[in-house]
């Protein structure tokens, strides 16, 4: 559990990366038993999610991160790229949990921030702003005055996988920071809402170490299942509810749409016990002129029949 570590050339080191939870005396975890050990003995939410910044317990996924972070897309190439673990983020105590899969390689990957970034991040922040769980529409990235209210955000693996696919023992190796994260929240937490087949999945042996009473049979994910959660520390439970990912695929085939993210924090915003938000919508303009133009340009280069 090194500190201090010299980097290659290119890359942040911490401390050095606007609203950067670590600094240079920072432990890392370079091994699964070391990220259990120091996300288990964070004594705060900063120190855990400072830890989780500079985790190197996964050596494929700290590879590709920081080739990713040094060879950029050409879009991106006169930005730094973050290059490290996007830590969980958002309010310390927060009311509504949202749990994601991974960073995108040049999303979150880039930015430092979970859901920042890229198109599903697009999508996502425009429901939370319209629900009232977000200040600004957009995230575009740290330090651009974005806020989540009574919300946090965390990732089942926080480094940008290849191909946008862990693999088992990356996503077991990364729950030990899930577990304590969602430990150190628990308390005030009313709603969990699991974006894609994989949250939901990753979550469950995550609700059983942090105590909550596990159904049998475990129900399927589905866009909209609920399930009531118990735990001794929480007088009233915890609602899981399952959402469909805001995947680009899922988007622009209209397997998710604005209407539908929006009923989803809809019914996490009355779960949780919070008042109705006068900016939701039903539909965004933005979005609706967005998709016309995919579906229209797609339809258009087909061959005719």
């Amino acid at each position: 559990m090194a500190t201090g570590e010299e980097l290659t050339p290119g890359l942040v080191a911490p401390g050095d990366w606007p609203d950067d939870p670590a600094g240079p005396g920072t432990p890392v975890a370079h091994s699964a038993a070391e990220a259990a050990e120091l996300a288990a003995g964070a004594p705060t939410l900063c120190e855990l999610t400072a830890r989780q910044s500079v985790c190197r317990a996964c050596p494929r996924l700290v590879a590709w991160r920081e080739e990713v972070a040094l060879t950029r897309r050409h879009a991106f190439r006169d930005e730094r790229y973050w290059g490290r673990p996007i830590p969980g983020w958002g309010a310390k105590r927060p009311r509504l949990l949202i749990v994601g899969l991974a960073p995108a390689a040049h999303g979150g990957n880039r930015t430092g921030r979970i859901f920042t970034g890229d198109r599903s991040g697009d999508f996502l922040f425009a429901s939370l702003y319209r629900t009232g769980f977000a200040v600004q529409p957009t995230s575009v990235a740290a330090g651009d005055g974005q806020h989540l209210v009574d919300t946090r955000m965390v990732a089942a693996v926080r480094c940008a996988p290849p191909d946008n696919k862990p693999e088992p023992s990356e996503r077991d190796t990364c729950a030990a920071w899930l577990v304590a994260e969602l430990g150190l929240v628990a308390a005030d937490l009313r709603v969990i809402v699991c974006l894609g087949g994989f949250a939901w999945q990753a979550m469950w042996p995550v609700l059983g170490r942090c105590g909550f009473a596990l159904p049998r049979p475990r129900p399927a994910f589905g866009h909209g299942t609920e399930v009531r959660l118990a735990r001794a520390e929480v007088p009233d439970g915890v609602l899981l509810i399952g959402c469909y990912h805001p995947s680009q695929q899922n988007t622009f085939t209209g397997r998710v749409t604005p209407a539908m993210l929006d009923a989803i924090f809809g019914r996490a915003r009355a779960a949780a016990g919070l008042g109705a938000t006068a900016r939701l919508l039903s539909a965004n303009v933005d979005h609706v002129i967005s998709y016309a133009l995919h579906f229209f340009l797609r339809n258009a280069a087909r061959p005719a029949k």
